[in-house]
This record gives structure tokens, C-alpha cells and sequence, in this order.
């Protein structure tokens, strides 16, 4: 395609309640949008102007990873869409891709590499009518929705929370952890649920190997999955954690590319992959992570990063995929907004509708985007 310019938006979503993690609270989403203008080929290979939509997830701070909000924006004004932009003049083609290729020699940083694919993806589909469910081979037309339920004040606060979840028709809860708060709301949660509730955990890192012994009571509950104990840099120790827990263990922090998923399949360190699109570059590397996982009968999820209807959409679509066995953190909207930027996701019986319309399906409704601005600046192509 050819590009002719890309917006960069702020939105600051309020969250309907403060959602903690090992890692912090938050109580704002705040999101940086893209807007990719230019010519695509349509069916017929004739150029037809296009809009792209993209959403880079990264939070406001460096806590859950290096990228941080504001750093991401600066990155893409000043690094990405300025190589995207060469590589145009020079003639080559553009698309989602040979995005990754044209960003090399920009070092890490796969969140924001990843909106910028996102965007140029959703605007080429868009320019032959294709929807992104039908770009990956997906055939289903639901997938499973799972919630993810953050740190609470107490036990009782917790219980109620995952009760209306429940009630709301979710298939599978997932508790945040941290030293101090894992063994008493796991065994609440099972004790007053049941065994048929589908229940996992999730640690961002939180522990060390020395926490072996108090990870090993978590066996008694019965859960899907321990995610992301140990430190994301520490493949060797989780393969020695694996062998001693029932519980498989998953990652997600440790994933950055299908690269460090081969690497921690091969170390015995993985059971399950939390595959975020965003964390490991683009919806492109997370299709070949799925592939990988399954040519080793690895099962895999989708997490999610608190996204707007945007990113949700995308998830919903690559979700579909046939290696996704595990219910994933793709709830629906109200699940944490009020008012989402796009037509809200709902809960289906437990599940969420992938989008069938070109590219992603969705994009912004024009009275939430000026409702929740915070500004946008405009890079031109040269």
C-alpha cells in the first residue's frame, strides 16, 4: 500500500474500577490510537483509498515492560513511521507484511512495532474487503471468554467481584497474585465455587525460586495454569519449577517472539503460551508463536492489555485460530469501560462474536474519540 499519513491519537478511557496487579493500579486506560491514510489494492489489484486503525496497548509506565506510553508515540514520530516512509520513496512496497522488515534496525520495542503493523494490516484488508478472522484461516464465528480478576482489599471484596462474573456467564476466572496474596484467595475462590469453576493465576513475574514450596500448594486447587511466576528474563529456572509443580506452567512476559517460544519449549520451561499480539511484535509473529506452539502440542490463549474495542476486535479474530484450546482474557467491553471507543464486545453465553467486516471489523466511533481526546499530532509521508 502507500502510505500518505498516520495519526497518532490519545484517549483516556476511565476504568469502571481500579484493576491491580503485581505491578501497580490502574484506574485510566490510557491508549495511543493510529490512523494509517493511503492507497491500497483492492481485489481487483486497483489502488482504492484506505483508513487503518491501530492501538498500541502499552502502559502509561515502564512496569510491565521497557515501553511506556508516551515513549512509544515518540518512537513511531521519530523512528518508525520515518523508515516506513523511506522505504516507500525508495519503491518498495508497504504492507503489514514487510513492516517488521522495514523496522529492523530499530532495536526491541515491539509494542509500538506492533501498532504500526496493526494499523497498515487493518487498512490493506480493508482495501480488498477481507476481515481479519478470514486473513488467519479462522472458521469459528465465537471464542471463549474468559475474565481476569485484579488484587482486591479482601477476601470478601474478591469473592462478590468473581460471583458476578460468574453470574455475567464468564467460563474461566483468572486471579491475580503476589507474594502475600496467593494461597487464602485461591482456596476462598475454589472453596466457594466449586471445582467446575475453570480457574487459573496469574504471578507478572512476582515470585522467585525460592517460592517453590509455596507455589506447590497451589497444585491443591486444581488450577488450569500457574502464568508467569518467576522473572520473564528466567527461562531455566522456570524449566526447575516445572518439575516440581503439578500445575503447568504458562508464560507470557518470557514470550517476546516465536524465537524465545521455540527456546522455552525446548528447555521444558512451558506447558501453555499467553500469546499478547502486542508484547511479541505484531499479529503476525503472534500467528507463528500459535503455529510453533501446536506443531509441539503446546495449547495456547490470548491475553489481553485492557483494549479498547480495537484491539479487542483483533484479539477476537486471532483467537479463532485452532491452536487457542484455553479460554482467553477477551471479555467483553464492559468489563472494564463504561463506554468503549468502538460498538461495545458482549457477552454471547460465554463467549465473544469475531468481527466478519473488512480489516478489523470495527473502528472508532467519531463522538467517543472527540469525548475522550487528549489530542493527536499527524506525521505526512515525505
Amino acid at each position: 500500500m502507500k502510505i500518505e499519513s498516520v495519526e497518532l491519537l490519545r484517549v483516556d478511557l476511565p476504568l469502571v474500577a481500579p484493576f491491580t496487579t503485581s505491578f501497580g493500579t490502574q484506574t485510566i486506560r490510557r491508549a495511543l490510537l493510529l490512523r494509517v491514510v493511503g492507497k491500497a489494492p483492492d481485489a481487483a489489484g486497483e489502488l482504492v483509498p484506505v483508513v487503518g486503525w491501530g492501538e498500541c496497548v502499552c502502559l502509561s509506565d515502564p512496569y510491565y515492560s521497557p515501553e511506556y506510553l508516551d515513549g512509544c508515540a515518540e518512537l513511531m514520530r521519530r523512528y518508525l513511521l520515518p523508515a516506513l516512509f523511506a522505504a516507500q520513496a525508495d519503491g518498495h512496497e508497504i504492507t503489514a507484511e514487510t513492516t517488521a522488515h522495514f523496522l529492523r534496525r530499530v532495536i526491541g520495542n515491539p509494542i509500538a512495532k506492533a501498532a504500526v503493523e496493526m494499523a497498515i494490516l487493518d487498512a490493506q484488508l480493508r482495501g480488498r474487503s477481507q476481515s481479519l478472522a478470514n486473513y488467519f484461516g479462522v472458521t469459528r464465528t465465537m471464542v471463549p471468554s474468559g475474565v481476569s480478576v485484579g488484587i482486591m482489599d479482601t477476601i470478601p471484596e474478591l469473592l462478590d467481584t468473581v460471583a458476578g462474573y460468574v453470574d455475567q456467564g464468564y467460563v474461566r476466572i483468572k486471579l491475580k497474585i503476589k507474594p502475600g496474596w496467593d494461597l487464602a484467595p485461591v482456596r476462598a475462590v475454589r472453596e466457594r465455587f466449586g471445582e467446575e469453576l475453570l480457574l487459573q493465576v496469574d504471578a507478572n513475574a512476582a515470585y522467585s525460586l525460592v517460592d517453590a514450596p509455596l507455589l506447590r500448594r497451589l497444585d491443591d486447587y486444581g488450577l488450569l495454569l500457574i502464568e508467569q511466576p518467576l522473572a520473564d528474563d528466567d527461562l531455566y529456572q522456570h524449566a526447575q519449577l516445572a518439575r516440581m509443580l503439578r500445575t503447568p506452567i504458562c508464560l507470557d512476559e518470557s514470550i517476546v517472539s516465536a524465537k524465545s517460544a521455540a527456546d522455552a519449549i525446548a528447555l521444558g520451561a512451558v506447558e501453555i503460551i499467553n500469546i499478547k499480539p502486542a508484547r511479541v511484535g505484531g499479529y503476525l509473529e503472534a500467528r507463528k508463536i500459535h503455529d510453533l506452539a501446536q506443531a509441539h502440542g503446546k495449547a495456547v490463549w490470548c491475553g489481553g492489555m485492557l483494549e479498547t474495542g480495537l484491539g479487542r476486535a483483533a484479539n477476537a479474530a486471532l483467537a479463532g485460530l485452532s491452536g487457542f484450546t484455553l479460554p482467553g482474557d477477551i471479555s467483553a467491553s464492559d468489563r472494564f469501560y463504561t463506554e468503549d471507543i468502538t460498538e461495545p464486545f458482549k457477552l454471547e453465553d460465554g463467549q465473544i462474536r469475531i468481527p466478519t467486516g473488512p480489516g478489523l471489523g470495527v473502528e472508532p466511533i467519531p463522538e467517543m474519540l472527540a469525548k475522550y481526546s487528549q489530542g493527536s499530532v499527524t506525521v505526512e509521508a515525505n
